[in-house]
C-alpha cells in the first residue's frame, strides 16, 4: 500500500470510529455549531455610548460575543433604539427580548424589593453590596423575587458612592427641600418626599434638558465623570455630597428566566463570568475618572463643592426608617430582603469599619488629605 493511501484510510477509519461511538464527526460540525449558536437581543436604559453605564452595558455585550467566538450573538439596543427606557422590564419578563442592563430600582414599583439590587438609602457599599449579594444570602433573594417575574438578575456593574445632587440653590435647612422638584428614582425619592420635596422619575437621557428647561429644579446624576459630560453644572452650580441615596449603585443585566435555564451550564457560566467581569471593571472606571473629573469641574466651570450638614443627614435618617417601615410591610418576600440587608449592613458594614474605613480616615489625617 502506498503511504498516501495509508494516511488516507487511516483518516477515514478514524472518523468512522468516531462516528461509530456517537461523537461528532467533521461532517456534522457545521450543523451542530449552527445548533449550539445562541442569539440575545439586550435592551437597556441608558442612552448609546453613554460614560460608564451604557459603555459599561455595550462592553458587557461585546464580551459575551467575544468570549463564545461569536457563537453567542449579542444585538444590544440602547434606550429609545427598541423599546423605551422604562420599557426594557418588561419586554424581557415577556420573552420578547431575551436580556436587559438596567438599575433594577427602576422597578420598583412592581415590588419595593428591586431597589435593594441596586441601592437603597444608607445602604451598602460596592464592597459591601458584593459581600452580600455573593456569600450574605442576596443573590437567592434576588433569584426569589426575579424568579416571580420570569427573571434572572446577575450583578454587573457599580457606580460606587453616588453624590448628593445638582441644585440650583444652596440647601441648609431641610427646609430648602420643601417644594423642590428633583430628579431622584428608587427609594431616595421617596425619602426625599417624605421630607416634602417632589421627586420625579427620568432617563438618564432626559435629565439635561429638564434641567435645563426648569421643569425641575435639581437631580442626583451618578458622580463627577457622568455629571461633567451631561453638563448639569450649565443649569445648576451647587453639587452635594455625599449622595445617601445610593452609596453603592449596582447595575443588572436581568434575563429571561425561560431563556436562562435554556441556556446550557456553560453558557451560563459563560455569561456569569463576562457579567461578573464588567462588575469590577465599571467600577474601576469610575474610581479611576471621578477624582480629575471633579477638579475640573470646580476649576473650570466654577463648580461650587456643597456637603450636606449634619441636621440635614439626620432628617435622611429618620426619614429613611419610615419609608422602610413602608417596605417590610408591603410582603413577606419584602421584611426577608430588607432583614437581609440589615443584617448585611451590621456585619460586612462592621468589618468595613475598623478596616477601609479606619485606615482611609488616618491615611487622610496623617497626609492632610481633604475635600
Amino acid at each position: 500500500m502506498k503511504r498516501r493511501d495509508f494516511i488516507t484510510g487511516a483518516a477515514v477509519g478514524t472518523a468512522a470510529t468516531v462516528l461509530s461511538s456517537g461523537k461528532l464527526v467533521q461532517a456534522q460540525q457545521a450543523p451542530a455549531a449552527m445548533k449550539d449558536r445562541v442569539e440575545i437581543a439586550v435592551v437597556t436604559t441608558w442612552p448609546r455610548d453613554f460614560p460608564g453605564l451604557g459603555t459599561g452595558a455595550q462592553r458587557f455585550a461585546k464580551r459575551v460575543q467575544d468570549m463564545s467566538d461569536g457563537r453567542i450573538q449579542v444585538s444590544y439596543f440602547a434606550a429609545g433604539e427598541r423599546v423605551g427606557a422604562f420599557d426594557s422590564f418588561d419586554e424581557v419578563a415577556s420573552g420578547n427580548a431575551q436580556a436587559y442592563h438596567a438599575a433594577d430600582y427602576y422597578w420598583k414599583g412592581k415590588h419595593p424589593g428591586w431597589a435593594y439590587f441596586t441601592s437603597v438609602p444608607f445602604g451598602l457599599t460596592y464592597t459591601e453590596f458584593n459581600g452580600w449579594v455573593r456569600f450574605g444570602g442576596g443573590q437567592e433573594l434576588w433569584d426569589e423575587l426575579a424568579g416571580e417575574f420570569g427573571l434572572k438578575g446577575l450583578m454587573c456593574g457599580n457606580t460606587g458612592v453616588q453624590m448628593g445632587g445638582w441644585f440650583r440653590k444652596e440647601i441648609n435647612t431641610v427646609d430648602d427641600l420643601k417644594g423642590l422638584k428633583m430628579r431622584i428614582p428608587g427609594l431616595g425619592g421617596d425619602v426625599m418626599a417624605k421630607l416634602g420635596a417632589s421627586p420625579v422619575s427620568l432617563p438618564g437621557g432626559q435629565i439635561y434638558e429638564n434641567l435645563v428647561s426648569g421643569a425641575i429644579d435639581a437631580t442626583e446624576g451618578v458622580g463627577p465623570w457622568n455629571d461633567e459630560v451631561m453638563k448639569f453644572y450649565e443649569a445648576a452650580k451647587y453639587y452635594y455630597y455625599p449622595g445617601m441615596h445610593e452609596p453603592g449603585s449596582m447595575l443588572s443585566a436581568g434575563f429571561n428566566k425561560k431563556f436562562w435555564e435554556s441556556l446550557s451550564k456553560s453558557d451560563q457560566a459563560l455569561i456569569e463570568a463576562a457579567a461578573g467581569m464588567e462588575n469590577d471593571v465599571m467600577m474601576s472606571e469610575y474610581n479611576a475618572k471621578n477624582g480629575a473629573a471633579l477638579a475640573r469641574l470646580r476649576r473650570d466651570q466654577g463648580v461650587q463643592l456643597r456637603k450636606f450638614n449634619d441636621d440635614i443627614y439626620d432628617s435622611f435618617g429618620k426619614a429613611a426608617d419610615e419609608v422602610f417601615a413602608g417596605v417590610v410591610g408591603h410582603s413577606a418576600l419584602a421584611r426577608r430582603i430588607h432583614e437581609s440587608f440589615v443584617k448585611a449592613r451590621e456585619e460586612i458594614g462592621g468589618w468595613s469599619n475598623v478596616s477601609d474605613q479606619a485606615y482611609v480616615a488616618q491615611r487622610n489625617r496623617v497626609l492632610g488629605m481633604s475635600s
